[in-house]
């Protein structure tokens, strides 16, 4: 009785790709049986660009000059609504606490899931650009393939930073009120409505460390430029990077216990 319990005690630390794509797997799995999670992450983005063409139908100008900014923005707050969701639904349930228990560290779970939703982070933002780009009419001056990467990289920081708040909540309620203390203020300070150099200072400097800016400023890099920029590969990189470091505190933060 005693081996068993320091066996399921001590799980595996150190990350592997078998157990990852095991845990990959099995979300991949339950999304299969939940359709309209899977329409939600995949056509609400697209919805939206559509939508927005046409609302701005007498002023094609105004959807290039945020079209493109969009479609980094919209598959980020789907990604992250969906995903912390998710997995908030599976710890309330038990579910991560039982495969806590067994030898899966806490790395293997948020790489796994990251895989997971990461994979409908490429459909997702592979639709929403061909959309775009070849239905829509959104005039890029660069690589609709550039637009491409930055929009998939802002799907997969979305999911990063749904993994990381769902350690935080406690009901499914509570991982929406998340939103606005987390999306919404990037959302005003990302240099969407004015450039960030207009705002206040102090608003300035904090924009500064928000990721969506740079995600936006990678989305107007490829629109007003045909050649990869400098500015551009920072970029991307920083938006990259983040998703990264999200991905890391939430693994340190994942809790072995339901509360």
């Amino acid at each position: 009785m005693s081996t068993t319990t320091a066996t399921t005690a001590a799980p595996t630390s150190a990350l592997g790709a078998a157990r990852t794509t095991a845990t990959a797997t099995r979300v991949l799995r339950q999304l299969r049986h939940d359709p309209r999670t899977i329409a939600l992450m995949i056509l609400v983005p697209c919805v939206m660009l559509f939508l927005l063409r046409y609302v701005f139908d007498g002023s094609p100008r105004t959807f290039d000059s945020i079209g493109a900014s969009l479609l980094g923005i919209f598959p980020l707050i789907t990604m992250f609504l969906v995903t912390s969701i998710a997995t908030l639904r599976e710890r309330t349930s038990g579910t991560l606490e039982r495969l806590l228990s067994m030898p899966l560290g806490k790395g293997d779970l948020i790489a796994g899931y990251a895989l997971a939703f990461g994979t409908i982070a490429i459909i997702q933002s592979a639709l929403a650009t061909g959309l775009a780009v070849w239905f829509l009419g959104l005039d890029v001056v660069g690589s609709p393939w550039l637009l491409l990467l930055v929009a998939l990289l802002d799907a997969l920081l979305g999911t990063a930073l749904g993994l990381f708040v769902s350690a935080f909540a406690a009901s499914e309620f509570q991982a929406v009120q998340f939103m606005p203390a987390v999306i919404f203020p990037q959302l005003l300070l990302c240099g969407l409505f004015t450039p960030r150099s207009n705002m206040h200072p102090a608003l300035e400097a904090i924009s500064d460390v928000l990721p969506m800016s740079y995600a936006v400023d990678g989305m107007n890099q490829v629109l007003k430029h045909t050649d990869m920029t400098a500015t551009f590969v920072r970029d991307v990189l920083i938006v990259a990077g983040c998703a990264l470091l999200v991905l890391c505190l939430g693994a340190a933060t994942l809790k072995r216990r339901t509360a």
